[in-house]
């Protein structure tokens, strides 16, 4: 478990921090939320922290400092922001020289920036599963069912394209049905990709009658590990079940389940398989 004297979330939007701050308040370890607004959850407000803008990193950073914060975790969704209406302070303009360059160069490398920057502020940075070792996906078929081989080889081939789009910093989901590749996620996120697999013809996806094909989410080769891990959630299994898909994998300790149990449950009830798989499963070494 990591150490540190006083935790600072930086929380966009989505569950996952909603979930950490759940833990942290079950385990009773000094915490502050860094809300940036609108876009984090309005149940982070039950929870001790501020609201920022996006923009106001000065006024972010100054406010985890006064609540003695000496470590930040930096997750949840947050939209790529246009620079020419976002307001921004003092910080968050010494920030730009570094954020402009790292834009055209894909989502890891501006969070990388944004990691850079909380770091030379004098934080520390950890990720989620730092903070909650549970959040990391386990190896293995997590509920009733469990992939068979035809499907194992749709996991193969989906795990090496997403990690051939990852090198390029495109996206972190890829489907594949029957060796075909449905869709490759990129900044329209997994929620849009699999809406676009559900209007696909039934000729080349699954259908609820007869489940095909898999989502596969698994980080990419350069990502940076102590953000934006690939992420499921119950809207997960219910997007891959809307497809007609016959069920979810993720590489095993590569990415974060949110609420674990009930993605287990939603997927026993729509008939899915939820599996983590090794790199060895998938022919890497």
């Amino acid at each position: 478990m990591a150490a540190w004297r006083k935790l600072g979330v930086i929380a966009g939007g989505g569950e996952l921090p909603v979930v950490l701050a759940e833990h942290l308040a079950a385990t009773q370890r000094p915490y502050f939320i860094a809300r940036i607004a609108p876009m984090a959850d309005p149940a982070l407000d039950r929870h001790p922290g501020a609201s920022h803008g996006l923009g106001a990193m000065g006024a972010r950073m100054d406010a985890m400092r006064q609540a003695g914060c000496d470590t930040v975790v930096l997750l949840g969704q947050v939209a790529r922001p246009d620079l020419k209406t976002l307001e921004l302070d003092d910080v968050a303009r010494g920030m730009l020289p570094a954020i402009i360059a790292a834009m055209p160069k894909g989502d890891d490398a501006l969070l990388r920036a944004v990691l850079n920057e909380h770091e030379r502020a004098g934080f520390s940075v950890v990720g989620a599963d730092d903070v909650m070792a549970d959040l990391l996906a386990p190896a293995g078929a997590w509920g009733a069912l469990a992939p068979n081989p035809a499907q194992l080889k749709d996991i193969a081939k989906a795990a090496k394209v997403a990690a051939m789009a990852g090198s390029f910093d495109i996206g972190q989901g890829v489907v594949v049905c029957d060796g075909l590749v449905l869709a490759v996620e990129a900044q329209e996120g997994t929620d849009l990709m699999l809406r676009r697999v559900a209007e696909l013809p039934e000729t080349i996806r699954g259908a609820p009658a007869r489940r095909r094909g898999v989502l596969v989410k698994r980080p990419k080769p350069i990502q940076e590990r102590r953000i934006d891990l690939p992420t499921i959630g119950v809207r997960t299994i219910e997007g891959a079940a809307a497809a007609g898909l016959a069920g979810v994998a993720v590489e095993a300790c590569g990415a974060l389940a949110v609420r674990r149990d009930d993605i287990v449950a939603a997927a026993n009830r729509a008939g899915l398989f939820v599996y983590g798989f090794k790199p060895e499963e998938v022919g890497e070494a």
